[in-house]
Formats: C-alpha cells, sequence, structure tokens
C-alpha cells in the first residue's frame, strides 16, 4: 500500500474500537475510515439492519469478518449496558477506545416544544453517554489504558436558536467529559471531545419538532457542510495526536468558537438576530 493509500487511521491497527451511532452519518464514516485501517470494530445503534449494511461495507474497505462485531444498542436502555460491555469482552477481550457517538437535534423554539422532547433529548445525547462511559470505564481502568470520546458540536459552545433542548445537552456532554477527563487521566486514559459544525449528515431530517415528530426536511448549511468522510479523517487524526478538543468544520460557523470566547456580545447579538430571522419565517439553519 502506498503512502498516498494509507487510512489515516493505520495508528489503530488492531485496536479494539466501540462506535454508538454507527448506522449513519459521522459514526458510519468513522467505522469505514477505522476499518481501512484495520481496527476491530464494536458497530452500534439501534437499527441492526443499517449496522449489517456498515459491517459489509467495512468488510469491502478491507476489514475481516471476524474483526467487526454488530451490537445493537440503544443508548437510553441503560439497564442493557452492562451486557453489551460483556458482549464485546468475549469478542475482543477488551476496549481500546469508545466513541459516543449517538445523537439527535431538534428544531423548534423553546416556547413551543412539548417537555418530553426536551427529555428525550437529554436522555439521548446525555445520559445514554454517561451511561456507556460508566459500564466501560471499569474495563480501560483494569487495563490501565483506554480512550473515550463523545461527540458534541459548535452548539455545545454556543447557544443557537431552535436548538434549546439540542443545546442544553451538547452543553452538558462537554461539560461532563471536561471533567471526566481530570479524573482518568492519572489512570492512563484519554478523553477527547469531537465539536462538529455543519456535516453533511442526517441530522437535520431526523431533528425533533416541537411535538417529537423527526422534521424530515433537508436544511442548506447541513447539505452545504463538510463530507462526513472527512470529518471522519480529521477526527481520526485528532484521536491518533490525542487532542482533547477536536473542533471539525469548515464552514462560517465554526468561527462562532472563537467568536464566543473573545467577544461573547457580539455572539449573542449575531445569534439574536438569527433568530428574529427564523420567527420571521426566513429560516435559519445550525
Amino acid at each position: 500500500m502506498s503512502a498516498s493509500e494509507r487510512s489515516i487511521a493505520e495508528p489503530f491497527r488492531g485496536k479494539v474500537i466501540w462506535i454508538t451511532g454507527a448506522s449513519s452519518g459521522i459514526g458510519e464514516a468513522l467505522c469505514g475510515e477505522f476499518a481501512r485501517g484495520g481496527a476491530r470494530l464494536v458497530l452500534s445503534a439501534r437499527n441492526e439492519s443499517e449496522l449489517k449494511r456498515v459491517r459489509d461495507n467495512c468488510v469491502a474497505a478491507g476489514s475481516q469478518a471476524e474483526d467487526l462485531l454488530v451490537l445493537p444498542l440503544d443508548v437510553v436502555d441503560f439497564a442493557a449496558m452492562p451486557g453489551a460491555v460483556t458482549q464485546v469482552e468475549e469478542a475482543f477481550s477488551g476496549i481500546d477506545m469508545l466513541i459516543n457517538n449517538a445523537g439527535m437535534s431538534q428544531r423548534s423554539f423553546c416556547v413551543d416544544t412539548e417537555l418530553d422532547v426536551y427529555r428525550t433529548l437529554l436522555e439521548v445525547n446525555v445520559l445514554g453517554q454517561i451511561a456507556l462511559t460508566k459500564a466501560v470505564l471499569p474495563v480501560m481502568m483494569a487495563q490501565g489504558s483506554g480512550h473515550i470520546a463523545v461527540t458534541a458540536s459548535v452548539a455545545g459552545k454556543v447557544g443557537a436558536p431552535m436548538r434549546t433542548g439540542y443545546c442544553a445537552a451538547k452543553h452538558a456532554v462537554m461539560g461532563f467529559f471536561d471533567s471526566l477527563r481530570t479524573e482518568v487521566a492519572y489512570l492512563g486514559i484519554q478523553v477527547s471531545t469531537i465539536v462538529p459544525g455543519f456535516i453533511r449528515t442526517n441530522i437535520a431530517r431526523n431533528a425533533l419538532t416541537a411535538t417529537g415528530e423527526a422534521t424530515d426536511m433537508e436544511e442548506a448549511d447541513i447539505e452545504g457542510g463538510m463530507d462526513a468522510n472527512e470529518c471522519a479523517r480529521v477526527v481520526i487524526q485528532g484521536l491518533a495526536e490525542g487532542v482533547k478538543e477536536i473542533a471539525v468544520g469548515e464552514g462560517p460557523e465554526m468561527a462562532l468558537l472563537d467568536l464566543k470566547r473573545n467577544d461573547p456580545e457580539q455572539t449573542f447579538s449575531l445569534l439574536e438576530g438569527a433568530a428574529a430571522e427564523a420567527r420571521a419565517g426566513r429560516g435559519f439553519s445550525q
């Protein structure tokens, strides 16, 4: 294999990597690139048929079938976590990396949004990640090594309109995993937060409305965002280098990360204007 053909995931050859939200989007793209690099993969999501499709694509990308475990998992089924960890240990005798990638977004104003929608967003995006991480941590502690990652968002750094629940969840994710990093570093366990901007996935189509249904609508910013496969390569490079916070995206939304730090007042004003435009019916997407 030439240098130009070598996968960015080559440093992870033979490593056991568990990816949730593996059936589509960033998760699927991560699976494909890790497969090219020779990692052993645990593929988790709710949709088993889609996971099997991803598994087949991983084999086509170079994985051996015995290096792939399809493990259907609903991240809000907290009681299923210990059994899932046992299955992974029985299959691969350890877990080198957990990438908490499952999640969903929202497209509704607070005043219109039912409380159950907020509950769903927090359970899927926050409590599910915490529950699986807690189940995996003892394995990594016993090994004396491991790497835990979570897919957050630019929305975990700034407050965007029509995303009150999503922003709350992603801010919580950032806080939890930043805090966890301080607790486990001395054990030889790394923690990375992934902060994507606009990535071409189905996140907008699957986002929840005020009453909890999927919007089933495309958004120009998402459709014009970074390719998911390119996103995966940037993320994997960051994970290989041990980067603690991996920002990934190529659009103007990424400038909000610096703007929020350097000029929060301008950030607030900018997003207040975006909310006013959305209320006026001119649309807004992030």
